[in-house]
């Protein structure tokens, strides 16, 4: 385990630390890093988390080539990050996925699938554009984040089968109604404001 956030590091993420070959968690949280992530650190065998999150990193997010299978835990909200999330992380799963606030862009559809696990994901003030009415979520799916996107349609139907802890799709440009039954009317209006048209309780009615 390697913990040096809060510690005002600055530079770029070594890539050395891809030969820690017993690395399980990496946290470099929290510093003044910048420049690109280093794409080696696919080559730790035993990562169950990359904590990144509060840096100032740059350029796109690597194309990573992990085990097969679970992909560690990923947390790089907070950066200046920008392009496509790269259609390999469709491959894994994970159990949290935090890359929030950053300048990210595209479709992120194929992160979500019925065969997924991930619990926590939060994509959330980026510009991420794609059609949600399609999108299959994951039965283990507790905390959705999507706030500040382009994202557009509408909150399918399968949403009211899900246990949410959290969820706030806002500051879209979804339309349609709000799906009744589950989980969907305990959270308030803000979850769902500023949308382009959509409606229905806790929203005005259709």
């Amino acid at each position: 385990m390697l913990r040096l956030s809060w510690t005002n590091l600055s530079g770029p993420v070594p890539s050395f630390l891809s030969q820690l070959k017993n690395l399980t968690f990496l946290d470099l949280a929290f510093n003044n890093l910048t420049g690109s992530i280093p794409i080696e650190l696919d080559r730790l065998p035993h990562l169950d988390g990359i904590h990144l999150d509060r840096n100032k990193l740059t350029g796109q997010i690597p194309d990573w080539n992990f085990q097969p299978g679970n992909a560690p835990d990923i947390y790089l909200s907070h950066n200046q990050l920008t392009g496509p999330v790269p259609k390999s992380f469709g491959y894994y799963n994970y159990t949290t996925v935090d890359l929030s606030r950053n300048m990210l862009s595209g479709d992120l559809s194929f992160m979500f699938g019925s065969n997924k696990t991930v619990q926590i994901v939060d994509f959330s003030r980026n510009m991420f554009e794609f059609n949600l009415s399609n999108v299959v979520f994951p039965a283990s799916l507790t905390s959705l984040d999507l706030n500040h996107n382009k994202i557009f349609g509408s909150l399918p139907v399968e949403l009211t089968t899900l246990d949410f802890q959290y969820l706030n799709v806002s500051y879209n440009r979804l339309c349609g109604k709000i799906p009744a039954g589950g989980k969907l009317q305990s959270f308030d209006v803000t979850s769902y404001f500023h949308n382009r048209c959509l409606c229905g309780n806790p929203l005005l009615s259709c």
